[in-house]
């Protein structure tokens, strides 16, 4: 896969403007954990090899266990989640996917049930913006760095 474009040199004064957005929301109070979750649950949706491989880079540097990581695709079916981190899952799930689950009252209900309304707010904001570096990422095929030693032939 070839780049196609380099949107922060293009667009210098938006991409900073997400870039800002995305330091507000690290610093909004969302645990460290429950943000690298949604950041990895949400890239995973989206396709974007780019933003997995960063924030799996990134949980690992903070400390997550690798093995939660390995199933944050299949949390519904792993014990390594709790009752807020699958609240915050399933609303990833619904706010990213939001053509297909128009974000349901069951979703809503969930994520509302172990968090306080402004807690849902900044998730909401998290979410959003994880979103906008997916389609930047995917749209630009930006591509993740890959050792020397690793790289197979085209």
């Amino acid at each position: 896969m070839q780049p196609r474009l380099n949107i922060a040199q293009l667009a210098p004064e938006l991409y900073r403007a997400v870039a800002q957005l995305d330091g507000v929301v690290k610093k909004s109070g969302i645990s460290s954990r429950l943000l690298h979750l949604v950041k990895l649950r949400a890239s995973q949706i989206n396709g974007c090899a780019f933003c997995v491989d960063l924030h799996v880079k990134e949980a690992l540097a903070d400390g997550l266990d690798p093995q939660t990581l390995h199933l944050v695709s299949v949390w519904r079916e792993s014990p390594f989640f709790d009752n807020r981190d699958r609240a915050a899952l399933e609303w990833t799930e619904s706010v990213t996917l939001i053509a297909q689950t128009g974000v349901p009252n069951a979703a809503f209900d969930a994520v509302r049930s172990v968090f306080s309304e402004t807690e849902v707010a900044q998730l909401t904001i998290a979410i959003g913006t994880i979103n906008i570096w997916n389609r930047i990422a995917v749209s630009a095929r930006l591509v993740h760095p890959v050792p020397e030693e690793a790289q197979l032939e085209a």
